[in-house]
């Protein structure tokens, strides 16, 4: 079945099951493979996007039921956002396989001019890192912020 979606400003058509995830149209059918496959469940969030302006598991979105709203992905940072520098300044990745979802989901924290604080921190960021680094997370989401 063919499918229009709007990936990073650009309007992308797709041959694909209508309930195929997000996650692998934008990895298989795109190539835009910053955002991870973890657990295929929407827990751990390495396969975070934005959809519709809205922080949003990849894998667990059919791509007929993401309509007209427009996807945005890790790519559409472009290597230089506030939260990517903060994360090489605060040398946050060890492993680095979820941080694409960590730093999605901090971008939707801190958009606008946000200064969100450690409970807003800890209540937006609920994405698994098996490396433990949360703090040196919202140390780089508070320098991303200004607040540092």
């Amino acid at each position: 079945m063919a499918f229009s979606i709007k990936v990073n400003g650009s309007q992308h058509n797709v041959d694909v099951d209508g309930d195929t995830p997000l996650l692998w149209v934008l990895r298989d059918s795109l190539g835009l493979t910053g955002t991870k496959y973890g657990c295929d469940a929407g827990i751990c969030g390495a396969c975070t996007i934005h959809l519709g302006g809205v922080v949003t598991r990849s894998c667990a979105v059919a791509v007929q039921d993401a309509g007209d709203r427009e996807v945005i992905t890790i790519e559409a940072l472009g290597g230089t956002h506030p939260l990517q520098n903060a994360w090489v300044e605060g040398d946050v990745s060890q492993c680095g396989y979820c941080q694409a979802g960590q730093i999605m989901t901090a971008a939707a924290l801190i958009a606008n001019g946000a200064k969100p604080t450690d409970a807003d921190i800890d209540s937006a960021m609920s994405n698994i890192c098996r490396c433990g680094t949360y703090n040196r997370i919202r140390a780089a989401i508070k320098r991303a912020s200004g607040q540092v």
